[in-house]
């Protein structure tokens, strides 16, 4: 049975970090944040190629890092499986080759077998006898996770493996993987700058700012109730604006949006008068249709004028600027529905935003 990964990463420099992370047997863990965040830096400390300041990384029973311990597993012994951004596959040797490469710790008579059936596990039946110049970028991602299951490993980790593949290929293995995780009952840790990638293929979501854990959750918790306005940014939030609670009732929080009432699903931990950040995402603001009336109208209109229209194929995305204090309101519509409803710039409509998206933080202290 598979244990639960515990990570945790205190360093000052070069790269600094602050980190804290249990990731349970069985699930995958996304780590999720902008270039220089330290997401590899931190899967290099797990696997034993960074020896971080201070450390504890436990898989279970076995202790591979305690620096307080003075203890340091290598790499080697560390029982992990490691799929690397660029596949790091070896150019001379064959798919089978390269995934008995880490098959060291099988008897010699069984590597040949073991890796034919991990190549057929990842749909690469028959092929073993390519080299990886012979090979799609799709079908060498599958060499490379087969070599990174062949060391039948306490833990995987995967860094950004999809980012060296087109969009359709992405698109398979994204199912592909999908389908492998069900049976790997291991912790799993997924390095990510795509926010769609981890909520498709990720059961919980750190997210990470200069090197530190700001936030970790389940997905859907996340999204929805992000912990400040920095975590908001990185998850791709783009509506987000300061108010002040004016009132806490019984079913609903009020606040004030400069001199705008809105109503907010009930977060008690915020007390009226105190300052406050909030955000809405895209898909929970609702336009009023221009030649009727719509169900849900009545909840937290707020009147304004298109400012921006931006046709994108399918979709058009909008900047609606709000008449009371011209905030920017960011939201995406179809294209049908921008056209029956003849929106352009500088066209006034009217927007509801939905209470229950309403979403309250500390301040913003942030320049951004």
């Amino acid at each position: 049975m598979a244990d639960n990964l515990v990570v945790e990463l205190r360093q000052a420099g070069p790269i600094p970090l602050d980190v804290r992370l249990d990731c349970p047997a069985s699930e995958v863990l996304a780590l999720l944040g902008p270039s220089g965040s330290g997401k590899t830096t931190i899967l290099r400390a797990i696997a034993g190629l960074l020896h971080p300041q201070e450390g504890y990384v436990a898989c279970g029973e076995a202790v591979w890092l305690d620096t307080a311990r003075n203890i340091n597993v290598t790499p080697q012994q560390r029982r992990i499986g490691y799929l690397f951004q660029h596949f790091a596959l070896f150019p001379h040797l064959s798919a089978r080759q390269n995934v008995m490469a880490a098959l060291e710790h099988r008897p010699n008579a069984d590597r040949a077998a073991r890796a034919d059936d991990l190549l057929a596990r990842v749909h690469l039946d028959g092929l073993g006898e390519r080299r990886p110049a012979q090979l799609s970028g799709g079908q060498q991602q599958r060499v490379a996770m087969a070599r990174a299951l062949a060391r039948d490993p306490a833990a995987l980790l995967l860094d950004e493996p999809f980012s060296s593949v087109d969009r359709a290929t992405r698109d398979k293995l994204y199912r592909e993987v999908a389908g492998l995780r069900r049976d790997l009952a291991m912790p799993t840790i997924l390095v990510t700058h795509d926010l769609g990638e981890a909520a498709m293929l990720a059961d919980r979501l750190a997210v990470l700012h200069h090197g530190q854990t700001l936030q970790t959750g389940r997905i859907g918790d996340v999204l929805a109730r992000p912990a400040s306005a920095t975590v908001a940014r990185l998850i791709d939030i783009r509506n987000i604006f300061a108010a002040r609670v004016a009132a806490q009732e019984a079913t609903r929080t009020l606040i004030d949006w400069n001199g705008l009432l809105l109503e907010a699903a009930p977060q008690p931990d915020f007390a009226p008068g105190d300052a406050c950040a909030w955000c809405i995402r895209a898909a929970q603001i609702v336009l009023h249709r221009r030649d009727r009336p719509s169900q849900g109208e009545r909840e937290n209109p707020v009147p304004g004028r298109i400012a921006e229209l931006v046709p994108m194929g399918d979709t058009v995305s909008i900047d609606f600027a709000a008449e009371h204090n011209g905030d920017r309101l960011q939201f995406t519509l179809s294209s049908h529905v921008a056209a029956r409803n003849d929106l352009a710039p500088g066209i006034a409509a009217t927007v509801s935003l939905r209470a229950e998206g309403i979403h309250l933080m500390p301040p913003d202290t942030t320049d951004a």
